[in-house]
């Protein structure tokens, strides 16, 4: 929304006319120091990658909830991970919506109650922001346990501890977004973004070297096992690489994000820097990429993801047909 005078812009700012909105979503321009060509974002690609990922992340809780062999830790991870795609894609799709309403003037609001659904969208990303990276970690977390500790694994990581785990996640998430509302005017907030953004991604990288590390020492070890046992470490570091191609996803879409958060702290006035953060938005969509392409790794990973996928599908088939 009406975000100019803010450290950290969530969205497109909120412009006064219909004609300028639509300029804004639709043309490419110069912007006011002649330095950097404008890219600006049609509001439909918001709108059509928010409907996407929050179809795509209610497929994939209901597919666990569905298949009794996917009640795991693992995959109960995996489900809160997708409630924090759903959030973050919600977020931005439902404030190009109010945008869009405000600026076509259809719903005339009070400036003092835009700000507040400003900071209410903007402390939604950074919940959701919170929550993926957590997320990102403990699942992490389970598979190394999976591959180091495979034997005490059940008595380790249960179910119930699971839950537990992603209760007081989404707790602390929220804490998070309370934070970022009061203390939105300073840049303390940036900061702390991130430094946990890049001290999650030092403990993901070092559990991840680690395991590769075992799996490629222990090669001979792991053929040499009884033909029962093969399977299972095979499973695991199928897990395992799943959960790296996800964090891999996860940094390609949120590093010029990142980025964008560094040069605003750093190089605020210098011109190359203004032109990166002038480009926001793609880095906003590259954000929504990320909570559409998750489902589809989930899936094409695992096969009985897809075999419960199948069945909701022609479920729900079956149920418009009758």
């Amino acid at each position: 929304m009406n975000t100019t005078h803010r450290v950290l812009t969530f969205q497109p700012v909120l412009v006064n006319t219909t004609e300028d909105f639509n300029d804004s979503l639709l043309l490419s321009n110069r912007s006011s120091n002649g330095f950097c060509e404008q890219v600006f974002i049609k509001a439909e690609v918001f709108l059509a990658l928010g409907i996407i990922s929050l179809l795509e992340n209610i497929l994939v809780i209901l597919v666990v909830l569905k298949n009794g062999n996917l009640h795991s830790p693992m995959y109960f991870f995996l489900c809160s991970l997708a409630a924090a795609d759903m959030l973050v894609s919600m977020s931005n799709a439902l404030e190009t919506i109010m945008i869009a309403i405000l600026s076509n003037g259809y719903l005339i609001i009070d400036d003092h109650f835009i700000q507040h659904m400003d900071n209410v969208f903007d402390s939604m990303i950074c919940i959701s922001l919170v929550a993926s990276i957590c997320n990102l970690l403990v699942i992490a977390i389970d598979r190394y346990i999976t591959i180091f500790y495979a034997l005490r694994y059940h008595s380790i990581m249960t179910v119930k501890k699971a839950i537990a785990l992603i209760v007081v996640i989404w707790i602390a998430c929220i804490i998070c977004g309370i934070m970022f509302i009061v203390y939105s005017e300073s840049k303390t907030v940036i900061v702390c973004l991130i430094t946990m953004f890049f001290t999650m991604l030092l403990l993901m990288a070092s559990l991840y070297v680690h395991m590769f590390l075992f799996a490629r020492l222990h090669v001979k070890r792991i053929a040499a096992l009884p033909v029962d046992g093969i399977p299972h470490q095979r499973t695991c570091m199928k897990g395992a690489v799943t959960i790296t191609i996800l964090l891999g996803v996860f940094i390609v879409c949120w590093a010029p994000f990142f980025l964008h958060l560094i040069l605003i702290i750093s190089c605020p006035t210098n011109p190359h820097c203004v032109c990166y953060t002038s480009h926001f938005n793609t880095y906003l969509v590259l954000i929504m990429c990320n909570s559409v392409i998750d489902p589809l790794i989930y899936a094409f990973r695992s096969l009985e993801m897809r075999k419960t996928f199948k069945e909701l599908v022609c479920c729900c088939y079956g149920m418009s047909v009758g």
